[in-house]
């Protein structure tokens, strides 16, 4: 039988679970944000360290043995990874620390970043949009993909499943919009529905999220749920020159394509001028994109920034896929209409306000090339053209740039 967790006993747990002692003082706090999968207890302990103990609810015997999820498992062998093979220390500079995994109950706890805050709060609450910081998690995520790349041995590793489950292959975005079924019309309301006529009756977009499918190159260590709440800023992230951002939520991690993350990230940044149009009915499409309370003008340049980061840290992924722009476009699409089921799913809504995004989306998916400017605000060219003097470096000079880069320590900047 599962341990189920509660703010009423975590502290015996963690303490049973040699993670503290009764002479630390902790409190738990159990006020901290729920999700649909997890349980989340903040523990503060002696000296103000703090811990985030999360528990993967069950949802059922289809979700796993005995009705065990295993999300967590996948955070807990990220880490694994890096105590395996040390080379992959960059991993560890710019994701959670995790302490302690409980497989049997599917228990996870890492420490809790307090000097760090999710970035779209960050970019909520000031209205502003760093390019530094879209900088820093282009590299990051750079790093991420270009020190995995093609290494059969982290592959392998990854595959690794948890106790009595089999894993037979790697999981395919590109497939997770399936066909409409009879039982869907009773289980959401009729004006719902709209959205699945939108999407299925598009013969075009069906045949292109079909050849993202097809053409599928799971190729290097891929995080899979880049979006805004799962990247953590520095709270002095403007007198630091490293360690300005943390990649949180490794659930979903696994072997897989690099323009997939680039991409879900790039729609989260599209999602704030999407979600912040002006609907009425008396509005064409054009005019509501364009009386947007946060102009999609506001993060083109931290889309740029975050891209033209990524490619200037690993620059071979351009001789790689030629076409990693067209694609990174195509998921960022995929991305945003995946975004809408999964709202549908969940608050059986979908209004005015959808229409614009998934339309959109359908643009960036089926149209890549011609929504390029519209993503970035500038043309392919301009993307790639720096880039341009890296490629012609001597093959073993551009082997050198392959090589870890750690930093276990924020460092002031000019220190």
């Amino acid at each position: 039988m599962v341990f189920s967790l509660s703010s009423h006993n975590v502290i015996q747990y963690l303490q049973e679970a040699g993670l503290c002692s009764s002479e630390d003082g902790a409190s738990a706090d159990s006020e901290l944000p729920q999700s649909s999968k997890n349980l989340n207890i903040l523990v503060t302990l002696t000296g103000n360290h703090q811990l985030l103990v999360k528990q993967e609810r069950c949802l059922g015997i289809d979700s796993g043995v005995d009705g065990i999820p295993h999300e967590l498992f996948n955070e807990w062998l990220l880490h694994q990874l890096v105590q395996r093979f040390p080379v992959l220390g960059n991993i560890s500079a710019m994701s959670s620390s995790v302490v302690y995994f409980d497989e049997a109950n599917s228990i996870l706890v890492r420490n809790y970043l307090s000097e760090y805050e999710e970035l779209r709060s960050f970019y909520g609450d000031r209205g502003i949009f760093p390019e530094a910081i879209a900088t820093a998690i282009g590299s990051s995520l750079a790093a991420l993909h270009r020190t995995t790349y093609n290494y059969r041995e982290y592959r392998n590793f990854m595959a690794t499943a948890p106790q009595g489950v089999i894993r037979y292959q790697f999981f395919n975005p590109a497939q997770s919009i399936g066909a409409v079924s009879p039982e869907i019309f009773g289980g959401i309301p009729t004006e719902a529905l709209e959205f699945y006529v939108r999407h299925q009756r598009d013969e075009s977009l069906e045949s292109a999220i079909a050849d993202l499918a097809y053409d599928w190159n799971p190729c290097c260590l891929t995080h899979n749920d880049l979006k805004l709440e799962n990247i953590l800023v520095h709270s002095r992230w403007q007198h630091l020159d490293n360690c300005l951002i943390r990649l949180i939520d490794w659930e979903t991690a696994s072997w897989g394509e690099p323009a997939f993350d680039l991409g879900n990230l790039i729609a989260d940044y599209l999602r704030i001028w999407l979600e912040s149009l002006v609907m009425d009915s008396t509005l064409e499409l054009k005019e509501s994109l364009h009386l947007a309370v946060v102009p999609v003008e506001m993060v083109q340049p931290s889309i740029l920034a975050l891209t033209r980061a990524y490619l200037s840290a690993f620059p071979m992924i351009l001789e790689y896929r030629q076409d990693f722009i067209l694609r990174v476009v195509q998921f960022a699409g995929l991305a945003l209409i995946n975004q809408l089921e999964q709202n549908l799913k969940y608050s059986q809504h979908f209004d005015n306000g959808g229409i614009p995004m998934l339309e959109v989306a359908k643009t960036l998916v089926t149209m890549p090339q011609q929504s390029i400017e519209t993503v970035f605000g500038v043309a392919e060219s301009q993307i790639i053209e720096p880039m341009q003097k890296i490629h012609k470096i001597p093959k073993t000079e551009r082997e050198q740039n392959l090589l870890r880069i750690y930093y276990e320590k924020p460092r002031l900047r000019g220190c």
